[in-house]
């Protein structure tokens, strides 16, 4: 791990994770963290086990779970972070 006045660096199994340092938390309305995944059912079933559930948009036409399909096939879901953050899972 390293640290300076812009952001922390971590060895994500031999991956760098670089997270920026901002002066304020402002949460956008956008994904500013996402994951694929193989199985997005089975992973939004055990978040909402431990009362994480995902978002809701107007805008998209999202099954029981919160999974909207894109037009490529895709599937995807939005929850929040403690701070409010807007992160993804895509299968």
């Amino acid at each position: 791990m390293s640290e300076d006045e812009y952001a922390l660096e971590f060895d994500a199994n031999g991956t760098l994770l670089r997270v920026a340092i901002v002066p304020k938390l402002k949460p956008y309305p956008f994904t500013i963290l996402g994951w694929n995944v193989d199985d997005i059912v089975s992973i939004i079933k055990q978040l909402n086990a431990k009362k994480l559930f995902c978002e809701r948009y107007e805008f998209f036409e999202q099954d029981s779970l919160g999974i909207w399909k894109s037009p490529n096939g895709s599937k995807v879901a939005w929850f929040k972070d403690p701070d409010g953050n807007i992160l993804s899972l895509t299968e």
